[in-house]
């Protein structure tokens, strides 16, 4: 039976495969390790392979991993990559290093109002709802830009880029992020492509995506999950 550390190995070379067939540097390509709903054992497991980034959809499942994780996880890198409640921002914005589902103005001045002084300026993502689904959250693509320039007037946010899940087998998707995200790069700043899970990771990949979060492929499927990530 597969471990976490193969799992991970056998990821790191999909996505080395993808990226050298679109003409890229693997290395720019960052893997970030979906552990939601998994036990704090499996993410300190795959800590121990070398995993640092790990993305949550729920704050406070994700905290619990963090407190019970103090010591072994003091350098690991935490995303929130579900919805955000207003009520939970200030948490958010305590104990993350990153937010990739902004899609409010009122979510960000929470934020920012709450990111602590200590600590650098919390790296955030807009969710473009790019496949325009009724059941995802995010903006549309020609909101993206009006959104983006209030973030950036915002202390203690650091804007990085975009984030979306394109519905699935909507190829189309992935190209539209990538226009977008090509005609806003300069203007903004950006570095962070955030697309690609188990299934696309390597059609995400092929356009542009510097950023994949990938779940069931190192750790399995996950109970009551209606899309893998």
């Amino acid at each position: 039976m597969a471990t976490i550390a193969d799992n991970l190995q056998g990821v790191k070379a999909r996505i080395a495969r993808a990226a050298q067939a679109a003409g890229r540097d693997p290395a720019a390509v960052t893997l970030l390790a979906v552990s939601k709903t998994h036990a704090a054992t499996r993410v300190d497991e795959a800590k121990t392979a070398g995993q640092r980034a790990f993305g949550e959809n729920y704050v406070q499942e994700a905290l619990a991993k963090m407190d019970l994780l103090p010591l072994q996880g003091t350098d690991l890198e935490w995303h929130l990559i579900g919805a955000l409640q207003s009520n939970k921002a200030k948490v958010a914005a305590e104990r993350f290093d990153w937010v990739q589902t902004l899609d409010r103005v009122k979510i960000a001045n929470r934020l920012s109002e709450h990111r602590p002084a200590h600590l650098p300026p919390l790296n955030v993502l807009i969710q473009v709802n790019v496949s325009r689904e009724a059941s995802k959250s995010g903006v549309g693509v020609e909101e993206v830009t009006r959104l983006a320039e209030a973030l950036t007037e915002l202390p203690r946010l650091r804007l990085r880029g975009l984030m979306a899940i394109p519905a699935a087998g909507d190829a189309s998707g992935f190209g539209a992020m990538k226009q977008l995200y090509e005609e806003l790069r300069a203007g903004f700043g950006f570095d962070t492509l955030s697309m690609g899970m188990s299934d696309d990771m390597e059609a995400a990949i092929a356009q542009g995506s510097t950023m994949v979060r990938i779940g069931t492929a190192i750790f399995g499927k996950r109970k009551n999950d209606k899309a893998a990530a």
